[in-house]
């Protein structure tokens, strides 16, 4: 057996022996810490709302009756949206237009539905109201002149309000805990911003300045100093989760169309244990046919290619808990066609095997040339199979169809992964059989399929 042979074979081993372990339903993770070096990751498969349950929840523009809202405004809101649930730390959300005035949230594995459903909607203008010698007690519903609608709410209290800065002059925004470790809400301005607020605390000490959110007193703190540095921190009677939440709405901006909930729905996972029992037979049920198909038909060559698509099960499905991929129904869809697609590379390979054989070459000529003249083929089906998963890719990523996206990146993985385990690592198992049996294999026409 050559000596890069041998070392291929080695790699196969280890690369086999780190997907076992990986794939293992009860990996641990990996939690090591070295030095100034600490890795905390845990290593599971993430699975979609379809598969693990969630929440489902339909916004709609809340204009008044008659007015229309443009595309360019439900595509900001549709942008901010998403944003907020990143911010949620949500795997794999799905945010997609709806109509001209909707928008479809789903939300796998989330836990607390309600307040990210209302956290979602919430236009979050944040804005630092003058209130002169006045302390407004927090939760008040107040008008303020940073716009004509924001003058028109109906508020107990009939005064207009001077807005001192908005939202638009926020840099960052962050959870902190106080000396009392207490939630507080932690700001720093922009230059433009941080200037005005300065001026405005240096020119004000000793008067009142409201902390507003969406025309609700969220604190209404006394100036005690100048504050030139643009930073600040905004207190309240808030838990850390409505904090957290309020950072999110903060950070990301606030919504150009007001929304409400039409429709919010959990998913229950029943439907999922169901999908993944029904994926996991019917994947089961395929691959069996074609390992004993493979077996049956090229006995051995088709025993080596189903111990390499074992391995590329194995080291697939790795990469997805890795990277991580988040698992839908359609992305096991696309894991399963990436199978049919490693068979077909093996069956190029060991086709083109017998034709050399049936032209007198001796076995160890058969195999070069197999696999060299089969390459060109997979290669270009391959690379076919990509350019659509990139269609695919960009059309679902363009119009938030996120299972295309699964569908797309499960295939171009499988492909990927199928191409080392069709090209090198049956290569390497076919050689290291010849290396075993010699050229004394080449008059067992029965075992080798030919």
């Amino acid at each position: 057996m050559r000596q890069r042979d041998i070392r291929l074979l080695i790699l196969i081993v280890i690369v086999a022996a780190m997907a076992v372990w990986v794939a293992l339903p009860t990996n641990p993770g990996i939690h090591l810490k070295l030095g100034s070096i600490q890795i905390d990751r845990d290593i599971k498969v993430h699975q979609g709302l379809d598969l693990q349950g969630g929440m489902e929840v339909l916004l709609e523009a809340d204009v008044p009756e008659g007015e229309s809202v443009s595309s360019s405004a439900m595509e900001s809101v549709r942008t901010i949206i998403e944003n907020r649930v990143n911010g949620l730390g949500v795997t794999e959300p799905v945010v997609q237009s709806v109509g001209t005035s909707r928008i479809q949230v789903q939300l796998p594995g989330i836990e607390d539905a309600v307040s990210a459903a209302e956290s979602l909607g919430e236009t979050g203008q944040l804005e630092m109201v003058d209130t002169g010698s006045l302390f407004i007690t927090p939760g008040a519903l107040i008008r303020t002149d940073s716009s004509e609608i924001s003058a028109q709410v109906e508020a107990a209290d009939e005064t207009v309000y001077r807005t001192v800065l908005t939202g638009k002059n926020l840099k960052s925004a962050d959870v902190a805990f106080d000396q009392n470790n207490l939630p507080v809400i932690a700001f720093e301005l922009d230059n433009e911003g941080g200037a005005i607020f300065g001026a405005h605390t240096a020119a004000n000490t000793g008067r009142y300045l409201a902390i507003v959110l969406d025309n609700i007193v969220i604190s209404c703190p006394r100036i005690q100093t100048a504050i030139p540095d643009g930073r600040g921190q905004i207190t309240g009677s808030f838990t850390t989760a409505e904090a957290k939440a309020m950072v999110m709405q903060l950070r990301y901006g606030a919504l150009p169309v007001p929304l409400k909930i039409v429709d919010m729905r959990a998913v229950g996972p029943s439907l999922g244990e169901e999908s993944v029992d029904k994926s996991l037979r019917a994947g089961a049920i395929g691959l069996s046919i074609v390992l004993l198909f493979m077996l049956i038909y090229y006995r051995l060559p088709g025993l080596l290619a189903d111990m390499a698509l074992v391995i590329y099960a194995l080291v697939t499905l790795s990469l997805y808990k890795l990277i991580p991929v988040t698992l839908t129904l359609p992305g096991i869809a696309g894991f399963l066609l990436s199978v049919g697609m490693a068979v077909d590379a093996n069956i190029l390979i060991f086709e083109r095997m017998r034709e050399e054989l049936r032209a007198g070459r001796t076995l160890e000529r058969s195999i070069d040339m197999g696999f060299q003249r089969a390459w060109t083929s997979i290669l270009d089906s391959n690379i076919s199979t990509w350019i659509t998963c990139a269609i695919l890719w960009f059309f679902g990523n363009s119009f938030g169809a996120s299972v295309v996206k699964g569908f797309a990146v499960t295939l171009a993985i499988g492909v990927f992964v199928s191409m080392f385990s069709a090209v090198t690592v049956t290569r390497t198992f076919v050689r290291g059989a010849f290396a075993v049996g010699g050229e004394n294999l080449r008059t067992k026409k029965w075992l080798l399929g030919v």
